[in-house]
């Protein structure tokens, strides 16, 4: 048999399991539906480092964060660069009639440093700013997938209770077919069953929301899902970072911001008496034959701070320097309380996570020795409910200390991400 109808056959015989016999004109529709059918939407797993990368890839957020960095790099080449000279021709029916002269600004002599060091600064803030756009993404990403994790943690959990409910309607009505339990109790395990039905169908939409949410993060569409979550939710065995950060980086962007801030507000204040320039050239035409040849002119240009003095400017100067100081407080104030928060719940998910792997085995063993007494009829069914009921909680708990404890780990390492370490 050729290869391309082996192919066929092993197709026809997934799809009818039981052995038919295949005409040779059904071999060739089957074959032209394989090679021109549209493939169908397959899932595409994913691990949470793939969806880091991604997202830092295509995310619009580091695009403007990158567009900021590119604009303090071209106020910084600005900042270098060396003023062009004016040139001015003249005509006057004295004589000379002809007139040329340049005029080069001499601002270099006490502005330039300055000038060069503010912008320098500045693009160091918007480089610090970028990395920590680029954390705060992945920070964004790692979250959501770490949420994702708990819904469909969540939603395998209730199916699991849902389909351990209907087993136990199933045990009652039993027993009641055999007269060995009462009506209440298949009423009650029916009323069981059928809440945990409903928990199961509401987790399920959860976990596909989280599941939407994290697309929308990587920028695939959310019409439908499209992921499969390779990682597993376990909890991270990392030390924790240290107490005093020498200087987390969204402090120190602030920091370099209030530091140029107040650069430019000194610059402007020694720009109240403007650029002084040098002025040469030369003069010609003498008519008369009285001047002949090029007679060279020289001068010096002074402005005078009369009536503008370079007032505004240095009021726009001093309000981004008071802004920029009260920002630095801020993000100062708001940097520390956020990495004390961070640290309490890693502590207390990391607590409660040591005692969760005694309380899941207690529970589990608790609704096993209650379900065996029910079944052999030495225990009542609400002692299997209660039971239950005890270890649907403490696993629901335990999904919840775990994602708790990633998503705490995760935003430690954006808050104590400093200058000295890299970024995402």
């Amino acid at each position: 048999m050729s290869s391309w109808r082996q192919v066929v056959r092993t197709r026809l015989s997934a799809w009818f399991p039981h052995p038919v016999e295949v005409p040779l004109r059904l071999h060739w529709y089957v074959l032209i539906f394989l090679f021109l059918a549209p493939p169908l939407a397959a899932q595409q797993p994913l691990s949470r480092a793939d969806a880091i990368v991604r997202a830092l890839a295509e995310s619009p957020r580091l695009a403007a964060a990158r567009a900021d960095t590119s604009a303090a790099r071209a106020r910084a080449v600005t900042a270098r660069s060396v003023p062009d000279p004016t040139l001015a021709a003249s005509y006057t029916k004295s004589t000379p009639q002809y007139h040329l002269t340049a005029e080069m600004p001499l601002d270099d002599i006490w502005l330039r440093g300055l000038r060069v060091h503010a912008a320098e600064v500045d693009q160091l803030a918007a480089r610090y700013r970028e990395r920590f756009a680029r954390a705060a993404v992945a920070l964004d990403v790692d979250t959501s997938y770490t949420r994702a994790l708990a819904a469909l943690a969540h939603e395998a959990l209730s199916a699991r209770n849902a389909n351990d409910a209907d087993s136990l309607r199933r045990i009652a009505a039993a027993r009641l077919l055999a007269g060995d339990a009462s009506e209440l109790e298949v009423e009650l395990a029916t009323l069981t069953a059928g809440q945990e039905g409903n928990a199961a169908a509401a987790d399920s939409v959860s976990a596909v929301a989280a599941l939407l949410e994290l697309q929308s993060l990587l920028g695939l569409p959310t019409d439908r899902t499209t992921l499969t979550l390779s990682d597993s939710l376990v909890p991270v065995t990392r030390a924790e970072p240290d107490s005093l950060v020498a200087s987390p980086l969204l402090v120190a962007s602030s920091a370099a911001a209030l530091q140029s801030a107040a650069l430019t507000l000194r610059l402007q204040r020694r720009s109240a008496w403007g650029s002084p320039g040098l002025i040469f050239g030369f003069e010609t035409g003498d008519p008369t034959g009285a001047e002949p040849g090029l007679l060279p002119t020289i001068g010096f240009s002074l402005p005078l701070p009369i009536f503008n003095r370079n007032r505004g400017p240095i009021a726009e100067a001093l309000a981004e320097r008071d802004r920029a100081d009260a920002e630095l407080q801020v993000v100062t104030l708001e940097s520390r309380t956020e990495l004390a928060i961070a640290r309490a719940q890693r502590r207390a998910a990391n607590s409660r996570l040591s005692r969760d792997a005694t309380l899941l085995r207690s529970a589990d063993r608790v609704a096993s020795l209650a379900m065996t007494a029910y079944t052999e009829g030495a225990a009542p069914l609400a002692n299997v409910l209660e039971a239950q009921r005890s270890a649907r909680d403490v696993r629901s708990q335990y999904i919840d200390d775990v994602s708790t404890l990633l998503i705490a780990d995760a935003t430690l390492r954006l808050l104590t991400l400093t200058t000295a370490t890299g970024s995402p």
